[in-house]
C-alpha cells in the first residue's frame, strides 16, 4: 500500500513519541514527573461548565460555519479591550488553534513554497507545513543568546522568491521569548515591504512575567492585509480539551478562502463554543493569579537548571516553557534512558527532546523543552531528578 509522500515527511511529536516508554515505566511501578507536555494543571474557570450545563436548546444542531454568534462576540469584545477593533467577518471559530494554523497554511502555501519561522519552534508546525507541500525555512537562534530572533538582517536574509509568510509564536513555545512592541513593528514592516503574510500564534498572550501589557500583531492597522492571528482558549483558560480556537484576519480575500475549509468541516463543536464564549467573561484577577503561579514555577525551574553544571539556559519572559542545552550527548537517547533505566526511590522524569523543534538538521540534539506546568513541590522534585539523571547518565562512560 502506498502513502502520501507529504505525510511520510512528517514525524511524530516529541511530546508524544515517548508515550510507549512511559507506559512501560509505569508498568514497572515508576512514578513519572511529566515535563514533556504543555497541559496546564490550573483549574478551568467554572463559567465554562456552567454555560454547557445551562444549554437549553432542544436539538444540538450544527453551529454556523464561521462560529456561534456568542463566541464571535466574545472574541470581538476581548480584542476591543486590547484596542483592536474587529468585524464579525474578521473572525472564524476553529477546532483549536491547530486547525486555524492548518487552514491558514493550506490557504497560502503551494508545493515548493516556504514559510519563515524562528527555530526552535512548535514541532507540529512541521506537520502543518509539510502536508501542504511547503517547507519551513528556519530563522536560526542560539541558546547562548536566549533564542533571540528579532533581527531585521537575519530575517530578511532568509527571504527568497518562494517565501510566502513569516510566522512567530509570541510569547514563544518552546523558548518563552517575548517580542517587544518595537520588534513586532519591525517584523510587520518586513512583511509589508516584501508582500508577505505575518502569522502571529498568540495563544500564550496572557503569560508574560515582566509587567508587559498584552500585545498582538493585530495592533498595526497599516499591516491589516498582511497580519493573521491564531488564538485559542486552550492555554489562556486552561481548557485544552474544549478544542476551540480562532482565526483572525482583516484580509477579506484570505478569510473567504478559509471559509471554504470551514464549510468543509461544517462547524466547530457547538457546546464547546458556548462554553468558550462564557470563559471570556472571566475577570483580570484570574489571569493575575495564573501569571503569579507560573512565574513562581519558572523561577524554580531556572534556579534549579542554573545549579546543574554544564546547563545553558536563559530565563524565559513568557509562556510556560523553556529550552535548555544539557551536558549530554543526545537528549533523545537520554530521555529514553531515564524512562527505561533510571529511577530514584521509584521516581523518574521525562521532557521533550529538542531536535524535533528544529528544521536545521543536527541542531538541538542536546537541547530539551521543559513545560513548567506541575505544582511547585512536584516541579522541584522533577528538577532534582533531572540533575540526578544527568549525573548518572554521564557516569556510565
Amino acid at each position: 500500500m502506498k502513502f502520501s509522500s507529504k505525510i511520510e515527511k512528517c514525524g511524530l511529536s516529541p511530546m508524544r513519541k515517548f508515550h510507549p516508554y512511559a507506559v512501560a515505566a509505569e508498568a514497572k511501578g515508576r512514578k513519572i514527573y511529566h515535563l514533556n507536555i504543555g497541559q496546564p494543571d490550573i483549574e478551568t474557570p467554572q463559567a465554562f461548565f456552567d454555560a454547557v450545563k445551562d444549554f437549553k436548546q432542544p436539538v444540538l444542531a450544527y453551529a454556523p460555519s464561521p462560529g456561534v454568534p456568542a463566541y464571535i462576540k466574545a472574541v470581538k469584545d476581548y480584542y476591543a479591550k486590547l484596542g483592536i477593533q474587529l468585524d464579525d467577518g474578521d473572525i472564524l471559530a476553529t477546532t483549536g488553534g491547530s486547525e486555524a494554523l492548518q487552514m491558514v497554511l493550506t490557504c497560502i502555501l503551494d508545493d515548493g513554497d516556504n514559510i519563515l519561522i524562528p527555530e526552535p519552534f512548535y514541532p507540529n508546525y512541521n506537520t502543518f507545513t509539510r502536508v501542504t507541500g511547503g517547507y519551513i525555512k528556519p530563522i536560526p537562534t542560539k541558546p547562548e543568546e536566549g533564542y533571540h530572533y528579532a533581527d531585521r538582517a537575519k530575517i530578511e536574509a532568509a527571504i527568497d522568491e518562494h517565501t510566502r509568510a513569516i510566522m512567530v509564536t509570541n510569547p514563544g513555545n518552546p523558548t518563552g521569548v517575548v517580542l517587544t512592541h518595537e520588534e513586532m513593528r519591525m517584523i510587520a514592516d518586513i512583511a509589508k515591504e516584501h508582500d508577505l503574510f505575518i502569522i502571529g500564534d498568540e495563544v500564550y498572550r496572557e503569560f508574560v512575567y515582566g509587567g508587559e501589557g498584552l500585545a498582538s500583531l493585530a495592533e498595526f492597522p497599516d499591516a491589516a492585509e498582511n497580519v493573521i492571528i491564531i488564538d485559542s482558549v486552550s492555554k489562556r483558560f486552561s481548557a485544552c480539551g474544549a478544542r476551540i480556537g480562532v482565526l483572525i484576519s482583516r484580509n477579506k480575500e484570505l478569510m473567504a478562502q478559509a471559509m471554504k475549509l470551514c464549510q468543509g468541516r461544517l462547524c466547530s463543536a457547538t457546546l464547546d463554543q458556548v462554553g468558550a464564549a462564557a470563559l471570556y467573561t472571566v475577570g483580570p484577577e484570574y489571569f493575575a493569579a495564573v501569571r503569579d503561579e507560573y512565574k513562581k514555577r519558572r523561577d524554580t525551574v531556572v534556579a534549579k537548571l542554573k545549579a546543574i553544571p554544564g546547563v545553558v539556559c536563559e530565563c524565559p519572559k513568557g509562556a510556560f516553557y523553556l529550552m535548555a542545552a544539557l551536558p549530554v550527548d543526545n537528549a533523545d537517547t537520554f530521555n529514553k534512558w531515564l524512562l527505561e533505566e533510571f529511577e530514584d526511590h521509584g521516581d523518574t522524569v521525562m521532557f521533550a527532546p529538542g531536535e524535533s523543534f528544529y528544521a536545521t538538521q543536527g541542531k538541538g540534539k542536546n537541547e530539551i523543552r521543559i513545560a513548567y506546568v506541575l505544582k511547585q513541590a512536584d516541579l522541584e522534585r522533577a528538577m532534582d531528578l533531572l540533575a540526578l539523571g544527568i549525573k548518572a547518565y554521564n557516569a556510565r562512560k
